[in-house]
């Protein structure tokens, strides 16, 4: 039975429509489950919306609407956007949903078992906006002279009778974990905040709040609601069914990978092992932070007017250019820029001027010159040195993608790419038609493999054109003659530049 891979996103937070950072990690999470896949790997890939909380409560208010019917409604945009993207994941989980209430009722039963839970009273600063707490030393003053949190989104003082949860227990055994375990956090930067945090000192978290009623009840505390990230993060093991010891928990717990962006590192590398520790439970294998995509360099806000609609974009520029390109132009891990032009530009240079048109020439060559049958592979020297050298692109392409360097590894296959397009010049089918017939079959042959190739190589990123282009090649095995190439990838205009050509 082949190897299981467990991925899951971050769950995103519905009190607003989908941005491009939500589009962003979803299509990274995507690519990563469909790389896997195509290692032979068995994969559960899971997604979804974290439906609870205060900022939830108030924006439902805020609408007019009951809180679950606004977190339905809410959550149904991004499971529209997942499915316009093509992400193909097993299970987009709410949180509202039963069988996530058991399980966040198990784990909290699991960690008080363990007496690692305590009532209080809680009296410090909390932001609505992060669903966090923060300590005293940790506030920034705003330009107002106000108190604001290390993201700069309001605080306000709260004082309540709460759960407590032990995690100044936990410290020195988390930074053991980070210790015996370099990887846990990636990137290395992360690993290196979340450490000088972690041995700054722990102080024990509030998980409870009775302030509103929005959210998991704790079981056998009356009026009491779980803190928002402890029932938020347990959506990992919800899924799997978890606390039943079901086919899909054997199998695939330990997670291999949670995806998240860098602003929720502190929940998903600190509090979350130190719960599942509490309740007995194996930890993840690995915490990613991506970092964020800026809008021209600025950091996206409805305030500032630049906060993009991703299914716009897939409109707009096609699902597949988009894909590749968030990929393509930054360094995963890192924070990066995107534009209408950085799209358009790379789009154009790359899919439709560098493979897309490789991809064409060639089936349209065979089309026209060899009634649609595509030949042979070419066994001159140079015919396979170059299959080869796509074989090693390709090859780098899938070390990268291992290790999360999606930009390396598609400029790897864009190396690919360019050799098979020098070999197209260099050869001249065109001129051999008319000089030596079998030769240039025997190089439209090579240059059909080494295309097929390349399209499997890239088919996690850009799957429906990498598909539809296999189907087209496939089609013509054994002699059957392929149907006449249509072009893979549209030419993209900006804006301006289509009112102006009209």
């Amino acid at each position: 039975m082949s190897e299981p891979f467990y991925i899951t996103t971050a769950i995103s937070y519905p009190n607003g429509p989908p941005h491009i950072g939500h589009a962003y990690e979803a299509i990274a999470a995507d690519v990563i489950a469909r790389f896997q896949r195509a290692q032979g790997r068995d994969v559960r890939f899971q997604t979804g919306t974290d439906e609870h909380g205060l900022k939830m409560a108030q924006a439902a208010r805020a609408e007019g609407l009951e809180q679950r019917a606004f977190a339905n409604k809410m959550s149904r945009l991004f499971q529209d956007m997942c499915d316009k993207l093509n992400v193909s994941y097993d299970r987009f989980i709410l949180t509202s949903q039963p069988d996530h209430y058991r399980a966040s009722q198990a784990i909290w039963s699991a960690m008080e078992a363990s007496g690692d839970l305590y009532l209080g009273r809680y009296e410090g600063w909390y932001s609505v906006r992060d669903e966090a707490y923060y300590d005293d030393s940790e506030l920034i003053v705003g330009d107002g002279g106000e108190k604001l949190s290390p993201q700069g989104t309001p605080v306000e003082w709260t004082v309540e009778e709460s759960w407590f949860f032990k995690l100044s227990a936990y410290q020195q055994k988390l930074l053991d974990l980070y210790a015996e375990h370099p990887k846990f956090i990636q990137p290395e930067s992360r690993r290196n905040e979340v450490l000088r945090f972690v041995e700054g000192g722990l102080s024990d978290l509030s998980i409870s709040r009775t302030s509103f009623d929005w959210g998991v009840p704790v079981p056998g505390s009356p009026g009491h609601v779980m803190y928002v990230w402890l029932d938020a993060l347990t959506n990992y093991i919800t899924g799997l069914g978890y606390p039943d010891d079901t086919e899909l928990w054997r199998r695939y717990w330990p997670a291999n990978l949670h995806l998240i962006g860098k602003d929720v590192v502190r929940f998903h590398t600190v509090y979350w092992p130190a719960f599942l520790m509490s309740a007995g439970l194996e930890l993840p294998k690995q915490v990613f932070g991506h970092g964020f995509l800026l809008s021209r360099g600025e950091k996206m806000s409805k305030s500032v007017g630049n906060v993009v609609d991703p299914m716009v974009l897939a409109d707009r520029f096609g699902v597949d250019a988009l894909r590749y390109f968030l990929l393509r132009e930054v360094p995963f891990g890192q924070d990066g820029s995107y534009s209408a032009e950085a799209i358009v530009n790379r789009a154009n240079a790359e899919l439709a001027n560098s493979f897309g048109n490789l991809a064409q020439r060639t089936l349209s060559m065979i089309f026209k010159n060899l009634e649609g049958v595509i030949p042979e592979t070419g066994q001159a020297e140079e015919d396979q040195a170059l299959l080869e050298q796509v074989a090693q692109r390709c090859q780098h392409l899938a070390d990268n993608f291992e290790r999360l360097a999606f930009s390396t590894g598609l400029e790897e296959w864009m190396l690919g790419v360019f050799a098979c397009n020098a070999y197209v010049d260099t050869k001249a089918p065109w001129a051999l038609r008319k000089t030596d017939p079998d030769r240039m079959a025997a190089v439209l042959g090579t240059l059909v493999a080494a295309v097929r190739r390349l399209a499997e190589a890239v088919r996690p990123v850009i799957p429906a054109s990498a598909e539809k282009l296999i189907a087209v090649i496939d089609a013509g095995e054994g002699g059957v003659p392929i149907a006449q190439p249509q072009p893979l990838f549209p030419r993209l205009e900006l804006e301006e530049e289509a009112e102006t050509a009209k």
